[in-house]
């Protein structure tokens, strides 16, 4: 089974590049993110013989599962899952950023974890919360699917060695101590980074910012993760960053992550 994960950076502006990548990589399931879209164009990917299980709200965030093997058991939204006050609102709103699905006996995972903005700032808070719920989530959930995957955006990169400079980030999140520390503990779980090989450059790199040709440079990170429990992890053949889907005329500014499993 040929599973990936992609954050599209809006599904509707991408779609041409989507259908197109489904036909040439043929992943069995798809985890997409940052949709931004409440209306997910299902007859295009219909019409490739995928299944649709999406948790999508509006123009932002979003999520989905695209699935040719089954699509079961389906559920939107994390346990405990803390919500988040924008500046301009009067109330706290739960944002769309998960969603889970079982396909072909394996329980997978479509997270698209907050960015955080800046140290501090109450989505900094906010995303560390998100991740405590994450983590009771994959928890509860393992007792019950010992075959499991969370893929998606994660918004933290691992170590200084998923990022281009770590001198970079120096205070920045996506680096945080706090941020990767969640991590590990989503990892004490007996999850695995199952972490793809370069395309080029010998990078694993899944994020370039668009701006001063960041991409060309490869000045990039690891941000789009595939966590698996040791039944899937072990089962892993391949796993590569599809860096050709990031080229050409606009492209999202994330890569896909492909993951190939024996059986």
């Amino acid at each position: 089974m040929r599973i990936a994960t992609w954050n599209v950076n809006s599904v509707v502006a991408r779609l041409p590049r989507l259908v197109e990548w489904l036909g040439v990589a043929e992943p069995d399931v798809l985890c997409l993110q940052e949709l931004k879209t409440g209306e997910f164009p299902l007859d295009e990917v219909s019409a490739l013989g995928y299944e649709v299980a999406t948790h999508a709200g509006g123009r932002w965030n979003g999520v989905a599962i695209l699935s040719r093997v089954g699509l079961a058991d389906v559920h939107p939204g994390l346990r405990d899952e803390p919500g988040f006050l924008p500046e301009d609102a009067m109330l706290e709103a739960t944002e769309t950023r998960a969603v889970a699905a079982t396909c072909a006996g394996v329980r997978i995972w479509s997270v698209y974890v907050p960015n955080g903005r800046e140290v501090g700032h109450p989505h900094y808070l906010y995303k560390l919360k998100w991740l405590e719920a994450l983590r009771t989530t994959v928890a509860a959930e393992l007792a019950g699917y010992p075959k499991l995957a969370v893929l998606g955006d994660f918004n933290i990169a691992p170590s200084d060695a998923d990022v281009w400079d770590p001198g970079a980030f120096v205070g920045s999140t996506h680096v945080t101590d706090s941020e990767r520390a969640a991590l590990a503990e989503l990892r004490t779980l007996g999850l695995v980074d199952v972490v793809p090989r370069a395309m080029k450059h010998g990078t694993p790199y899944t994020y370039w910012d668009y701006r001063a040709g960041m991409f060309h440079k490869n000045m990039g990170m690891r941000i789009d993760l595939v966590y698996a429990s040791e039944p899937v992890a072990g089962a892993v053949t391949d796993a590569y960053v599809d860096r050709e889907a990031r080229k050409g005329k606009g492209p999202s500014d994330h890569a896909p992550v492909v993951v190939d499993i024996d059986g």
